[in-house]
């Protein structure tokens, strides 16, 4: 089965994958084998067929799309665990994940429901989710299946431009949330590795239009130039800026923090260029502000001295950058406010979800606090240190009703 569906991938188109799949998949007795992939937001997963999402329909007995609040598969989706359909004998939905990343289930009606058969569930699963990540940015059909209204120009710059929502390495555990997901505008994020430092930064642009959204991804592309040449953390702020004045004058501006962390030793080191203190969650039973004196927002050009601040990390802390969305954005009035969202990480930090998934829901609370109306952009950042041990992934696979580990 692996071998042929490898083989034949090479010269696979994305819309062909569903039948592929489905065809060597028989190879070893899986009468039937289906992909839902997950909407933008999360809220949903969509059957795909391979055919136009606007021509889409469910197949025989199988719905062409299916909740995540509330459904079997959504709680398969929400803590990555293979589960029985509950509607049929050896039906199972098995997560199709790219790391952490998320993208969907597999929909298999198995010969039998023993643990070599729950192996080879997730060997496909695997490969079939390798297969998805290496086709989807070419595909209008991914774009079209997995949106649910027209997207603006500048979060289509956004999307196209940062890197995925999850990333797991054994050593950290990353998870990014934004919205107004078609809306967006003047918020990024970024994130990247480079031997035992793993580099994390989150953008807020000024303004609400697609000039904010170039602004910000001006500066996010700056960043990682100047930071691949070899500019350290202490200089990389300046360094945006000079890009920044150069294409705008000081008509255009981002706040940020810029951070690296060690993860042989669990050090933070990170600046502020005016931006909103990081939150430090610790052991489910603290949350802290890990301040650090703000330099000017890079583009203003007041030629403030940037400040390295250094915090030494414990396994197990979760480290949150955020944008003003989440604490400023008012509903009548009534903001969700700092205070709220640091109790529901608390909160979600102790019932040990995943971080994908506690992002999502948290993002899910924001949006219904608004009435799914925002005024500003809310983009969350969260970064697990796991410790400097580097964790065996194969001993962390999901199983029959079992949740992946902390990834």
């Amino acid at each position: 089965m692996l071998d042929g569906l490898l083989a034949d991938s090479h010269v696979m188109s994305f819309e062909q994958l569903p039948a592929q799949v489905s065809d060597h998949a028989a190879t070893a007795g899986f009468s039937e084998a289906l992909i839902y992939l997950a909407d933008l937001q999360h809220d949903e997963l969509r059957l795909f067929t391979g055919e136009p999402p606007e021509a889409a329909h469910g197949l025989e007995g199988r719905p062409a799309k299916v909740a995540i609040e509330g459904s079997v598969a959504g709680r398969a989706y929400q803590y990555g665990s293979i589960m029985p359909t509950g509607d049929e004998t050896h039906c199972w939905w098995v997560p199709l994940l790219d790391g952490t990343e998320r993208l969907g289930l597999l929909y298999l009606t198995a010969p039998a429901d023993d643990r070599d058969m729950q192996e080879a569930m997730l060997s496909l699963a695997s490969l079939v989710a390798m297969l998805v990540v290496s086709r989807r940015n070419l595909s209008d059909t991914y774009a079209r299946l997995i949106r649910s209204e027209p997207m603006n120009v500048a979060a289509e710059m956004q999307w196209q431009l940062m890197p995925p929502r999850t990333y797991a390495d054994g050593r950290v555990t990353i998870g990014a949330v934004m919205e107004p997901a078609y809306q967006v505008s003047g918020d990024a994020f970024d994130y990247s590795t480079a031997g035992d430092i793993v580099h994390l930064s989150i953008f807020d642009a000024m303004g609400h239009d697609t000039a904010a959204g170039l602004t910000a991804n001006l500066a996010m592309s700056a960043c990682r130039n100047r930071r691949r040449q070899g500019t350290g953390l202490a200089d990389l702020g300046d360094a945006i800026e000079q890009v920044l004045l150069e294409q705008f004058g000081a008509d255009h501006y981002v706040t940020g923090i810029l951070a690296d962390l060690d993860t042989t030793t669990g050090v933070l080191t990170w600046t502020n260029r005016g931006h909103h203190p990081p939150v430090l969650l610790r052991g489910g039973l603290a949350a802290t502000m890990v301040d650090c004196p703000p330099a000017h927002p890079m583009g203003t050009d007041l030629g403030l001295t940037t400040t390295m601040c250094r915090e030494q990390l414990q396994p197990g802390d979760r480290l949150v950058l955020y944008t003003d969305g989440i604490t400023e954005a008012r509903t009548r009035g009534k903001e969700f406010g700092l205070e709220a969202f640091i109790d529901f990480l608390v909160r979600h930090h102790t019932d040990g979800l995943p971080v994908p998934e506690t992002l999502r829901r948290l993002m899910r609370a924001h949006l219904h606090h608004h009435k799914g109306q925002l005024q500003d952009d809310a983009t969350i950042v969260l970064c697990e240190w796991l410790g400097p041990h580097t964790l065996s992934t194969r001993e962390n696979a999901p199983v029959a009703g079992v949740p992946l580990a902390s990834t």
